[in-house]
């Protein structure tokens, strides 16, 4: 235990009092107690947040069950016996990830009460700088408060709208609708496109502009919207919403402007996040919000309030969860471990788990011409060995962007199997600042996908 109080602080209840448990908050909330510090994590909804309740794991345990109506198909080829049609339960999948999501609440839970960290399950307001009101009025005081709340789905207001889901809801579905429509082309919205469809769907992204995945590498996602088109996916761009219209039988009319209208029989909502910050209180405290209704932080998590911290998606920063992670750990370490931590958020590795999946860690082409003028790119463009037997024309690409002055790899951008999986170990090369020349001297490991990596030209 390394936390020493100051004079000051022995007149709260806490040393320090976390508003949402999700991952920034736990981590925060478990390193600090481990510190010595007295901490308070309030959560009115679950321990462990939107990733591990309803967001990152369930959705990739989604993505597991969805690969197999590919890989399905593809075991005849390798020689296994299976039936043209394949029953699919989707209430037995559902069931069974609710169960894991379950679980992992729990030892979260255990994690916390480990630490000796008070778990308060109600909603907490701040009402002071160094105060906070429960929803049952009991007021807790703390020589720091963090606020770690996260964000939720943006709905867009037009009439029907309230007939859609988003993704809160989309994990406890009766039954596999057989047409969906999905809004939005980020990450959230191309990921559940491919499990829909992998589970039978007929799904159609609709999106307000032309571009999906918009920041990612354009040869990347233009690729996954090719392959996802040739799957029988369907896109909508340049589309705005008019009305939703819920019929008798349940089905709904969705009008759009410059398209014809589609009949569906679920919306899902895939248009952005925001931060959790409306009704909390902040402004009781002098705390500053952007436009956005983000906390406005420094590189220390330190709030406008000397008192009142924000780490994870509340801040609006990189919406990812090993960032929300690093932030609570530095915020501990720094204000209750006498170890000052600052997040370095250069080369920051991501995924979409779309299907196929992309992974990418770096500057994108376009991003490396406008900051560096000279660049060399190489790429990889070729068929899995396992995509070739299986009679799957689905093509892989891998593209290294290299500063054309030093040969540093400035960033790695991949769309294939396994992406992410892979793309981790590339990551590390991308943040260590080594060259091209590096990557050609490592010795391929034949016969994988991974092996492209030092074989581009």
């Amino acid at each position: 235990m390394t936390y020493t109080k100051s004079a000051t602080d022995t007149q709260f209840d806490y040393d320090l009092f976390v508003i949402g448990a999700g991952s920034g908050g736990t981590r925060a909330s478990r390193v600090a107690a481990a510190h010595g510090a007295r901490v308070a994590v309030a959560e009115e909804y679950r321990v462990g947040g939107t990733c591990v309740i309803r967001g990152c794991v369930p959705k990739k345990l989604l993505i597991y069950g969805a690969h197999f109506a590919e890989d399905l198909k593809d075991a005849k080829r390798f020689g296994w016996q299976v039936p043209d049609n394949c029953a699919f339960s989707w209430p037995t999948l559902r069931d069974n990830v609710m169960e894991e999501v379950d679980r992992i609440n729990g030892a979260y839970t255990t994690t916390l009460k480990n630490n000796h960290v008070d778990i308060i399950h109600q909603r907490a307001v701040v009402s002071g700088p160094n105060e906070v009101t429960l929803a049952d009025g009991t007021v807790k005081t703390a020589a720091k408060i963090l606020i770690a709340v996260g964000a939720h789905p943006l709905v867009p207001e037009f009439p029907g709208a309230e007939h859609g889901i988003t993704s809160n809801e989309v994990f406890h579905l009766d039954d596999v609708p057989k047409r969906v429509l999905i809004a939005g082309a980020g990450y959230i919205a191309n990921e559940f496109a491919g499990i829909f469809h992998q589970f039978g769907s007929h799904v159609t992204l609709v999106n307000r502009t032309d571009v999906i995945l918009r920041g990612y590498d354009e040869s990347i996602r233009d690729r996954l919207l090719q392959i996802s088109m040739s799957k029988g996916i369907d896109f909508r761009f340049n589309a705005a919403f008019e009305s939703i219209e819920k019929g008798e039988d349940g089905c709904l009319t969705v009008s759009m402007k410059g398209h014809e209208p589609i009949v569906v029989d679920l919306i899902m909502f895939a248009t952005g996040r925001l931060p959790n910050t409306k009704g909390l209180g902040l402004e009781s405290a002098g705390v500053e919000m952007d436009a956005a209704g983000a906390v406005v932080v420094d590189e220390d998590n330190k709030s406008s309030c000397n008192s009142i911290f924000a780490v994870g998606d509340v801040t609006n920063r990189i919406q990812l969860t090993p960032v929300a992670i690093r932030e609570g750990q530095a915020f501990a370490d720094t204000f209750f471990g006498g170890k000052p931590t600052r997040v370095d958020y250069a080369n920051v590795p991501a995924a979409v788990f779309s299907h196929p999946p992309m992974a990418g860690v770096g500057m994108t082409e376009s991003q490396a011409k406008q900051a560096l003028g000279s660049v060399k790119v190489y790429t990889s463009d070729f068929r899995p060995m396992k995509n070739v037997l299986a009679g799957r024309n689905e093509r892989s690409l891998y593209k290294m962007i290299c500063d054309g002055e030093t040969d540093r790899v400035v960033g790695i951008h991949m769309i294939g199997p396994d992406c992410p999986e892979i793309l981790q170990s590339a990551a590390v090369a991308v943040k260590a600042g080594l060259t091209k020349a590096d990557f050609d001297a490592t010795v391929a490991l034949h016969p994988t996908m991974a092996e492209e990596l030092v074989l581009m030209k």
